[in-house]
Parts: structure tokens; C-alpha cells; sequence
């Protein structure tokens, strides 16, 4: 059939505003169409927006016969426009409905669908990330990225107000940030790069013009893990600030964090009840332990962890067991932190990690700012300080001491969802496997 133009049609309002109070008033919604039902006399849809649904309801006696000819057209995923009046109904959801005066069909979708948005057939994962834009508009999936939203918007303001600037560092570089063996390399012209793991190198530099940077943004990570919490490519909230210490970036982060949990509870309730998942606040201030007591806590649990060795995922979802919550594991080895992380005597790293149950959220400390130093450490760690050149040359103009962390937003979301796969909390994932959509 020919599809119908927008025209001079603008919405006027999104379905959750449709209330018992706009009785009798015309309106425009726009939307897709949902269950489609004809019950003989009496033909409605749902209709869904970002918003919610509202029901679209039109007597066989009462409409003209043009907009019924375009109900029965209706297929479900389509999108559509409605203009009609607003009618108190005790039967349809919410007590609200829209009788159509004309419909225009913007788009017809194909049947049948890949998926079922609306949820009564179930698919699994995969078959929903082939077909992803579909999959998006399920009501789960919307308020995942709702919640997702409001705890970057809570983030983002509150390190603005703490006086942090927002950067945008390349995503094309020259050199490792954290291990060679995890690059992905990509051709760039007649040289070899890489994409970025991190902006760690650019935010610490910047740390000497701005005093206090952060970045929201893609990091890459060619990590041949196939788990439910990795990705090779995740978003990432980076801070680095002057003048402040491993101490002090943990207190800004446990604040963020505390701030981001409270807001999603407050402001996403629906999105909350959607999702079935009844989120929990963290406690004020997070426990904080050594790596040491880590190893004491989890050798008397009968998992056995060698001093130097890093945590095993079984050994960090005991360590969830005993300590649950948020809570940061502090004074790490120096030889499992990267080359960047300022010593603290001989062995240890003024470095954190963020827990939350057996899942790292972030990992920080404070960084080294002698360039002596870090090109000791360097070539501790097996790299070539020539090819950091352009790095070090800001060590050489006073660079001042600097600390900060870095906070995957994913795994976040997945915290504040309840998801059990990372891969629900990213629009289109990437991972070993899966390069489309």
C-alpha cells in the first residue's frame, strides 16, 4: 500500500501524557504499533513511544471508513500517526484511550518479525543481537538505556560540579597504554597505530593545563575473554586530577558512584519495576580493605591466592560472599598495576580497585610524575621509553602530581539493572565474535 507523508503533523503529546485529565481533548501520538485486537464491533492497537502505550480505539459505526481500512492494514512494529480524541475508558490500560479521527501509516513493518518486542515469545541473546533495532524496543531494553542515561547524567553533573572539565583525547594512538598483547593494531596510511585502550596517557598530560579532566568515551581492548561481563569494545568514565592523591579520587568516586544509584532509584522507578530488580544502596563510606587482607580473607576461605597473584573470578565472587556490596581492594602489588602507578615502598602500588559483589567497576591510584621514575618503571615492565618520547617531554615541564581512575560504565549499568550479561547494557556489542550489527 502507499505509505502516508508526516506532512504538517507534529506530536503533541507521548503516550504516558495521555491522562484522564485531557478528556475530550484532540491530540497527535506517534508511535509503533503493538497487539492489534478486532473484537467484531469494536478494532484497537497499542500503540508504544519512548514514553509508554496508550490504546487506539475505533468503533466499526462510529469511524469513517478510510481509517479502518488502515487499522486493518496495521501490522505489528509499524509506524504510524494518530489524531484523535481522548476518551475516559475503565476497560483499557491506564483508564485512557484514543479514539482515531485519521491514521497515517509512516511505515508498514514485514511479517513475520525476528523477534517478538512485546515479550510473549521469548528469543535468546544472540537471536536478539542479530536482529538488535528490533530487540532495542522491547520495554526491558528501553529501561536499561533509560537507567543507563540517568546515572551518566548524574555522573557528568557532579564531576562538573566539582570542578572537572570534559576532554576528548584521540582514539587513534601510537603506542600501548596498558598491555602490548591486548592492542588492536589498524593501518594508518604507511604506519602502524592502534586503538586506544584508554586515555590514560592524554588525561594525566592534560592534568598539567586543566588541574581536573574527565572523559565519557570508547576504550578498546583486543582481550580474547568470551564472558558475561567483557567486551573488546566498552564505554569508559576516566578521571584524572592534579594535586590529589589515591585517597582522594576514592572519595570522589564513592560519592559518583552513591550519587548515580540514588538518582537511578529515585528517578527511575518504572524503569526499575520493568526490569523486576529492586536495587539496593550502597552504604556510605565502602569498606575498604588491603590486598593483603584480601589474600588473609580468601586463604582462610580455602581459596588458596599466592602474594603477587592477581584475583581469579572465583576468588573475587568469594571475596563478594564476605564482604558483598561496594567496596575497594587498596594497595596492590605493583607488578599487576600498569608502568604509570606511583610506588608505595618497595612492592606495593598506591592503587584501588572497585568492587561491587564479584564484579571490578574501576581501578585507580595515584601516578607517577618524575619522569626518572616512570621510565624506571618502564623498563621494569618490559617497555621501550623511546617509544614514549612525546609522553615524556610534558615529565619535563613540571607535570604536578596527579591521581585518578577509570569507571566502565557497562558493568555499571549492569549493577544498577540487575542484567546478568554485559551485552544487554551496550547498544550493539562487539566481542570476539560479533563485528554487526
Amino acid at each position: 500500500m502507499k505509505l502516508d507523508d508526516l506532512g504538517n503533523w507534529r506530536r503533541t503529546h507521548k503516550c504516558r501524557e495521555i491522562t484522564e485529565q485531557l478528556d475530550g481533548q484532540e491530540v497527535i501520538v506517534m508511535g509503533r504499533v503493538g497487539d492489534i485486537r478486532d473484537l467484531g464491533g469494536i478494532k484497537f492497537f497499542i500503540l508504544h513511544d519512548i514514553s509508554g502505550s496508550i490504546q487506539i480505539t475505533a468503533s466499526r459505526k462510529k469511524t469513517d471508513p478510510e481509517t479502518l481500512s488502515k487499522m486493518d492494514a496495521l501490522t505489528q512494529e509499524s509506524s504510524v500517526a494518530v489524531r484523535g480524541k481522548v476518551v475516559k475508558a475503565r476497560q483499557a490500560p491506564r483508564g485512557v484511550e484514543v479514539v482515531p479521527s485519521e491514521i497515517r501509516i509512516l511505515n508498514l513493518a514485514a511479517t513475520p518479525l525476528p523477534l517478538d518486542p512485546g515479550g510473549k515469545v521469548k528469543a535468546n541473546l544472540d537471536t536478539r543481537l542479530d536482529a538488535r533495532g528490533l530487540d532495542l524496543r522491547r520495554a526491558e531494553a528501553i529501561a536499561i538505556f533509560k537507567i543507563r542515561n540517568q546515572a551518566l547524567k548524574t555522573i557528568r553533573d557532579y564531576l562538573l560540579s566539582q570542578g572537572f572539565i570534559e576532554v576528548q583525547t584521540p582514539k587513534i594512538v601510537a603506542t600501548a597504554t596498558e598491555s602490548g598483547a591486548a592492542l588492536f593494531p589498524i593501518s594508518y596510511f604507511d604506519r602502524e597505530a592502534f586503538l586506544s585502550q584508554s586515555p590514560q596517557l592524554y588525561k594525566e598530560v592534560l592534568t598539567g593545563a586543566f588541574d581536573r579532566v574527565f572523559e565519557v568515551g570508547p576504550i578498546f581492548r583486543a582481550e580474547e575473554h568470551d564472558t558475561p561481563r567483557h567486551l573488546n569494545e566498552a564505554t569508559s568514565i576516566d578521571i584524572e586530577a592534579a594535586y590529589l592523591t589515591a585517597g582522594d579520587v576514592m572519595e570522589i568516586l564513592e560519592e559518583l558512584i552513591w550519587r548515580a544509584f540514588d538518582s537511578v532509584k529515585r528517578n527511575c522507578a518504572e524503569e526499575l519495576r520493568i526490569l523486576n530488580h529492586r536495587l539496593e544502596m550502597p552504604e556510605k563510606p565502602f569498606p575498604r580493605i588491603t590486598y593483603d587482607e584480601a589474600i588473609e580473607k580468601l586463604n582462610a576461605a580455602g581459596i588458596n591466592i599466592n602474594w603477587g597473584e592477581d584475583l581469579s573470578t572465583p576468588a573475587e565472587r568469594k571475596l563478594a560472599e564476605i564482604i558483598g556490596g561496594a567496596y575497594f581492594i587498596v594497595d596492590w602489588p605493583l607488578a599487576l598495576k600498569p608502568f604509570y602507578t606511583l610506588p608505595k615502598g618497595d612492592k606495593l602500588g598506591d592503587a584501588f580497585d572497585l568492587m561491587y559483589r564479584e564484579l571490578e567497576l574501576a581501578s585507580g591510584g595515584s601516578r607517577i610524575h618524575s619522569e626518572e621514575m616512570l621510565v624506571k618503571q618502564m623498563k621494569e615492565k618490559g617497555l621501550n621509553p623511546e617509544n614514549f618520547e612525546s609522553h615524556l617531554l610534558s615529565y619535563r615541564y613540571g607535570l604536578p602530581p596527579h591521581a585518578g581512575f577509570g569507571l566502565g560504565l557497562d558493568r555499571l549499568t549492569m549493577v544498577l539493572t540487575g542484567a546478568e550479561n554485559i551485552r544487554e547494557c551496550v547498544l550493539f556489542p562487539r566481542d570476539r565474535r560479533r563485528l554487526t550489527p
